[in-house]
């Protein structure tokens, strides 16, 4: 599939293996303003505006009718609002009820499409991959390059194929899945790779889950993920806002159908898992690959295998004051996040809907939609009453504390049971203590006050 796609988006073979590729979609964000800006001081055009589409989504917070104040993020918004605008680019921008996480709106509007490539200026762009489509995350001058000329140069990666087999059991989700691919592979594992998830756990997936596996395999170093498009592909985007319609509905449909890799198709590299493997997971470090099973104890790097590791064990503990041989279920946490462009989707909050419901949290909790339409979407469920009278704030979308650009953070040394997809050292706050879970277990350690396997709590 990676080949297919790669090849019919050549335009031009160039020196020292590198390979100048068409955009078929370009998607940007607040952070892109210097970008706009350079192209803009050049006196040049988007090459092709109807191909770009913009939202706001990193810098503005996220607290019930808040309102960005400082200088430097009222800036960046007001010259995205003013660049779209002026080079005729498609703006969710403040106000719009369909703003939110790029990576939420592209596949809701029908932007995301298989087949095609897309890329945006930002790490987590691989989430698209989910819909058969090359999506991957850019530079900022790479970003500037794609607006002057729609085409970006770019190294062919090898190809991993990930099959994972078997029924997931109950309580285990797709960020348990990814998670546990995680610590199978390593941070390290997909360097230099496109990964396809196959199997059928995968084609057991909504696009929701599928969109959660694809989103964190850049936390496995890979450059991509994608998974082949199918009935279930098709049946989300049809009737999307932005997606073809009509006669151009059924040629779409026909060129996808043919998007999927061919049986017998070679890849550089193979890893397999069973689904029955993997349980509800936790990471204990400072990395993506520190994750274990919640039935696990905390590692002890004296039983590393080589001295680097046992250093970087014994750095993660320290900095989340942990120690080794502590069961995963008697680490307390201070606080719960639930969404970003990993857990954000109408089906993340769901789910922890259902844990929370007639419960009550006993830690500040929050939730934070990953757009203004499924934040409408929840609250006709009826969810936002659920996560109000259970003690949890009910927000605006947003990436809101998952990267922490926008004040939305927590306390040196807090204890965060987060949905997001990076654990590193500071990311939700200086001195701040991630734990990366799924929405469910967020949602259990939010009425627990700890993290605890929501395969035991009573169904209510």
């Amino acid at each position: 599939m990676f080949e297919k796609i790669w090849a019919r988006h050549v335009v031009t073979e160039g020196p020292g293996g590198n390979v100048l590729l068409y955009v078929g979609r370009h998607l940007l964000h607040e952070g892109s303003t210097a970008a706009l800006g350079r192209l803009a001081a050049a006196g040049r055009r988007v090459r092709r505006p109807d191909l770009t589409f913009a939202t706001a989504d990193h810098y503005l917070p996220t607290a019930p009718g808040a309102v960005a104040s400082e200088p430097e993020i009222v800036g960046m918004v007001d010259a995205l609002t003013r660049h779209t605008g002026e080079q005729g680019i498609l703006y969710f921008g403040v106000g719009d009820a369909r703003r939110g996480i790029v990576h939420v709106i592209g596949p809701e509007q029908g932007l995301t499409l298989p087949g095609t490539t897309l890329v945006c200026g930002d790490s987590h762009t691989a989430t698209h991959g989910a819909f058969g489509a090359l999506a991957f995350g850019i530079g900022s001058t790479e970003v500037e390059h794609v607006l002057a000329t729609q085409t970006l140069w770019q190294k062919k990666p090898r190809v991993m194929r990930i099959t994972v087999e078997g029924r997931l059991g109950p309580g285990v989700t797709a960020k348990d899945v990814i998670l546990a691919l995680i610590a199978g592979i390593g941070a390290a594992g997909g360097v230099g790779h496109a990964i396809e998830y196959a199997g059928s756990t995968i084609r057991a997936m909504s696009m929701d889950e599928r969109m959660t596996v694809c989103n964190m395999s850049i936390e496995a170093g890979a450059r991509t993920g994608m998974v082949a498009p199918d009935a279930t592909t098709f049946a989300y985007l049809e009737g999307r806002p932005l997606a073809p319609a009509g006669a151009a509905w059924v040629r779409a449909l026909a060129d996808w159908q043919a998007v999927p890799g061919d049986a017998g198709a070679v890849f550089d590299r193979e890893v397999e898992l069973a689904a029955s493997e993997i349980a509800p997971t936790v990471t204990w470090g400072t990395s993506p690959q520190d994750a274990l099973p919640i039935t696990g104890r905390v590692p002890d790097p004296a039983a590393a295998g080589d001295a680097a590791r046992r250093a970087s064990m014994e750095r993660a503990l320290a900095y989340m004051g942990l120690a080794p041989g502590t069961p995963l279920t008697e680490i307390a946490v201070g606080r719960v996040f639930i969404g970003s462009c990993t857990n954000s989707r109408l089906e993340d909050l769901r789910a922890a809907a259902r844990v929370v419901q007639g419960r009550r949290a006993v830690v500040p909790a929050w939730v934070v939609p990953g757009s203004g339409l499924i934040k409408r979407a929840a609250e006709a469920e009826g969810l936002d009453r659920i996560f109000v009278a259970a003690g949890f704030e009910w927000r605006e979308a947003g990436c809101s504390m998952c990267v922490g650009m926008n004040g939305e953070t927590a306390r040196p040394g807090e204890r965060v049971a987060s949905t997001s997809n990076r654990n590193f050292e500071g990311r939700q706050g200086r001195g701040a203590r991630t734990h990366l879970v799924s929405p469910a277990m967020a949602a259990a350690a939010a009425v627990t006050g700890r993290f605890v396997d929501v395969r035991t709590l009573d169904r209510r």
